[in-house]
């Protein structure tokens, strides 16, 4: 089957970045789907782990965290989804990705595709959604509900992928003030079309940015980027007892500052449940099919901003590249093999 990959990782300009390959069909665990793969979606993580995981010697690596297909076969043990069932995930970063025709993935992972939305616009939504959806409730511990939960939620980067969705949660789902940080005119507009009641310039000192719109301190920090860079004033930021939540990757992240608030620090990780078979792991199935019916009744929205076709190597090296450039807002989408 074709399948998009890479044998030595590396920066995206080489030729050898991500190649087209010829490789064996997967073959179903008991839990597992095999799907036929219609779209798929570049995410940060797609691009760090061509930059830097080795496969075993020999063999090639394939990326890919999210996709939506049809179901073409299934395993013995599975229970929630049948032969023909349209279905969109995110996967697991401990096995083969879904740049390929053909995916294995565990049905406990797995949501069915919104109805209303077409390949592409559905495979723009898992990783983003169930990282955010459990930043929020489980991380942060916002309540969930329409009117519930009081307070402030700082999203730092609200234009990337997963700050596009988080925008919308928050702004749906709860009772929460939603700031989000931008810094042009296009990503404003873009974090104002998701819902933030406030927009910030991540580039000028997030404290006066926020006295600025006259809220001195937030209850709750989403840190999807460049949360290292702004940790000198989290502790000025943050009200006493708040939540700081992150996804991105420090070298160093020193948190005594947090203390004498009794700031909470939480990492969230989309990836943690099923790279450990957590007891709870159907959790993320769960979620994938609210957000889905959420996105069929219109209360949320898809975060597609590009996309392209069909699904080869030079066109994902260039949709990693726009993902490095730190320019993308949204999601960016490749559909058909």
């Amino acid at each position: 089957m074709k399948a998009i990959g890479y044998y030595t990782p590396g920066s995206i300009d080489r030729d050898d970045a991500l190649l087209d390959l010829d490789i064996p069909a997967p073959v179903a665990g008991p839990r597992d789907l095999i799907v036929r793969v219609k779209a798929i979606s570049v995410n940060p993580a797609d691009t760090q782990f061509r930059a830097s995981a080795v496969p075993p010697e020999g063999t090639a690596k394939i990326l890919g965290w999210d996709a939506a297909g049809i179901v073409e076969a299934v395993g013995s043990d599975v229970t929630l989804f049948a032969v023909g069932d349209e279905v969109s995930y995110a996967g697991d970063m401990t096995r083969p990705g879904a740049n390929a025709e053909l995916h294995a993935v565990d049905e406990r992972i797995v949501g069915r595709k919104p109805r209303t939305l077409g390949w592409a616009e559905a495979a723009a939504m898992p990783l983003t959604s169930l990282t955010a959806w459990e930043l929020l409730f489980d991380r942060l511990r916002v309540p969930y509900g329409e009117g519930r939960g009081e307070g402030t939620l700082l999203v730092i980067n609200g234009a990337g992928g997963v700050g596009s969705i988080l925008i919308q949660i928050a702004r749906k789902l709860t009772g929460l003030t939603v700031i989000a940080t931008a810094s042009r005119p296009e990503t404003i507009e873009w974090v104002q079309q998701m819902g933030a009641h406030h927009v910030i310039d991540h580039h000028k000192p997030l404290d006066e940015e926020l006295a600025r719109i006259g809220i001195p301190e937030v209850d709750y920090v989403a840190g999807l980027t460049g949360t290292e860079r702004h940790l000198p004033i989290l502790p000025k930021i943050i009200a006493p007892q708040g939540h700081l939540a992150m996804i991105d990757n420090a070298k160093h992240f020193d948190i005594v500052g947090l203390k004498r608030k009794s700031i909470t620090v939480s990492w969230e990780l989309m990836f943690t449940r099923a790279a450990y078979q957590t007891d709870d792991m159907i959790a993320q199935h769960e979620i994938l099919e609210e957000v889905s019916a959420l996105l069929d009744q219109g209360v949320l929205r898809t975060t597609l901003t590009q996309r392209d076709s069909p699904i080869n190597a030079a066109n994902l090296k260039r949709m990693h590249a726009i993902a490095e450039s730190g320019r993308a807002i949204g999601k960016l989408v490749l559909a058909d093999f």
